[in-house]
């Protein structure tokens, strides 16, 4: 495609390549929602939730279906490469586009690291690997083994990303069948062979910890396991047609895993032996080391299934890891592209991929192998900051869709008005149910990455800086304090076995989603009341199309 009238490519500097059609959108979010979350996710969330665990699911594919369509038309509207970074910058500036880009980075490159662990927690559960090549110690962390094999996979990832993005559409399509074909047999055959009603209320009823154990369930594992669908979207600077098929592959794509994840916990509830809830649901699966599905495969005499399992146990997770270093590499060239972080991750190969931004996310897949917490308390914090990311877009729809109203919009969310806030509403319920312990993290997460970009920005002289960029960002720190306040007061949804700081409880029960819900409507309106200019909005966004010049869509007729 050429480039804009009176642009001039950088020397030496490549460009995104448009190589990506409906059906590779549509995998790569379909491969990020199953990954790891399919193998652990309903076993965490039964032990927190019960039977009622079904309703967390439902609950979160509620929300996440409203993000989902928010998400939609933003990316059909505005096709860049890190959309969710994007999105929020030409709404509200520079400030406020950093932060959003900043939280979305830091979920995404976490998630490959976390995905190579499960892959390889899994593999560890074989015998000839556990006495072979001893992957984890006694505590569950990477032995320099594991560490060594960790690497490689990560290594491997980092290749087929360096080739281009076509090649790793065509290999994670692939992957992606063979994904989606595993759980829908799994859930056929535990129905077929093995299938308890009596499950759904035995441990002390269907609801044993109550509504509390179905909102503590969402932040631990099935949150975790249904986002993904926005992966398609950091990838539209990419996509051959992005205002045709982005909004399609993300709505296909969160259909496809939400049925399948509730399919997954009801086979699971009902596949257990009941034997094993007379005492409760801490351990509903009994003896075995094999993962939550190979023990009720093997348990029930499918031991061909649990074969394939293991297989997948190591093809689901590294297919989403795959995916993650792509996604955060697209987010840091974004962020370096805006001269928010260092210039050198903006720049394009001559094979039109962000390399440096790639390489970066490989280092910091590497660092992560470090002895962190378990995948359960990762998993935690992933997505709260996953939660920060996603609540920037319900505001940036309502801000874009005031302040640039004549903007072409091939998808529209129905009931805009109404979906906007109850998706920022949601956003903010997510991470309030991730616990005060997990929330001060992000919070401090977030002042680094602001000190990152103020050094950033003092070392970059050819940068405009504006007040106005600041005035539009007023909003995010009375959001975030405001948010940990109430994380601390209000009731405590975490895991009592990895919290350090625990919240105070003084907010009672129910009356604490009334704050958050109220708290998170007048951030939101006021929010939107402090958005750019109708004319700042249209030249930000005139700016991202002149210099990629690969999108001359974005550019206002």
């Amino acid at each position: 495609m050429a480039a804009p009238t009176g642009v001039v490519a950088h020397a030496g500097e490549g460009k995104l390549r448009r190589d990506v059609g409906f059906w590779g959108l549509m995998f790569i979010s379909l491969g990020s929602i199953i990954g790891s979350g399919w193998l652990l996710g309903a076993l965490t969330a039964a032990q927190v939730a019960g039977p009622a665990s079904i309703l967390s699911w439902v609950l979160a594919a509620v929300i996440l279906i409203v993000l989902a369509l928010i998400h939609a038309e933003l990316g059909a509207a505005y096709p860049v490469a890190g959309g969710t970074a994007r999105f929020p910058l030409f709404a509200f500036g520079s400030v406020t586009g950093f932060t959003a880009g900043w939280a979305a980075w830091l979920q995404a490159v976490a998630i490959a690291p976390i995905e190579v662990e499960a892959s390889l927690s899994y593999l560890n559960s074989i015998a000839w690997v556990k006495d072979h090549l001893h992957l984890l110690n006694q505590g569950g962390l990477l032995t320099a083994s594991g560490f060594f094999w960790g690497t490689l996979l990560m290594i491997v990832f980092t290749v087929i990303n360096c080739v281009g993005v076509k090649f790793l559409s065509e290999s994670n399509t692939v992957m992606v069948i063979w994904k989606t074909a595993v759980p829908l047999l799994t859930i056929g055959v535990l129905f077929f062979l093995t299938f308890h009603l009596s499950n759904f209320t035995a441990g002390g009823g269907f609801a044993p910890f109550g509504a509390h154990g179905v909102f503590a369930a969402l932040p631990l594992g099935v949150v975790f396991a249904l986002q993904g669908f926005e992966q398609c979207i950091q990838l539209a600077g990419e996509a051959r047609d992005p205002q045709r098929d982005i909004s399609r592959a993300v709505i296909v794509a969160v259909i496809i895993g939400t049925i399948i994840y509730i399919g997954l916990e009801v086979a699971f509830i009902g596949g257990l032996n009941p034997g094993n809830l007379v005492h409760g649901w801490t351990n509903p699966i009994g003896a075995g080391d094999f993962g939550p599905y190979a023990t009720l495969a093997l348990g029930v005499g499918a031991g061909w299934l649990a074969y394939i399992l293991f297989a997948d146990a190591f093809i689901s997770p590294a297919g989403t890891g795959l995916i993650y270093v792509g996604t955060s590499a697209r987010l840091s060239y974004a962020l370096g592209r805006d001269r928010q972080l260092p210039q050198l991750l903006g720049k394009i190969s001559f094979r039109g991929i962000p390399l440096w931004s790639i390489l970066l996310a490989f280092v910091i897949g590497e660092i992560a192998f470090l002895p962190f917490p378990s995948w359960k308390s990762l998993v935690s914090v992933v997505t709260s900051a996953t939660a920060v990311m996603y609540a920037y877009a319900p505001i940036s729809l309502a801000a874009l869709r005031k302040r640039d109203p004549n903007r072409h919009r091939p998808y529209k969310v129905p009931f805009p008005k109404v979906l906007a806030p109850v998706g920022f509403v949601a956003a903010n319920m997510i991470i309030y149910w991730g616990n005060f312990d997990t929330t001060w993290r992000i919070a401090v997460a977030m002042i680094i990455g602001l000190v990152l970009f103020e050094i950033t920005q003092a070392l970059t002289p050819q940068v405009e800086r504006s007040l106005q960029d600041w005035r539009a960002a007023w909003w995010v720190g009375p959001w975030l304090l405001g948010t940990l306040i109430i994380g601390y007061l209000g009731q405590d949804y975490g895991d009592p076995k990895t919290n350090i700081i625990t919240a105070l409880k003084i907010i009672p029960n129910w009356v604490d989603l009334l704050v958050v819900a109220a708290f998170s409507l007048v951030i939101f309106y006021w929010a939107v009341s402090l958005a750019m200019s109708s004319d700042k909005v249209a030249a930000a966004v005139e700016k991202e199309a002149l210099e990629l010049a690969v999108e001359p869509e974005l550019r206002t007729a």
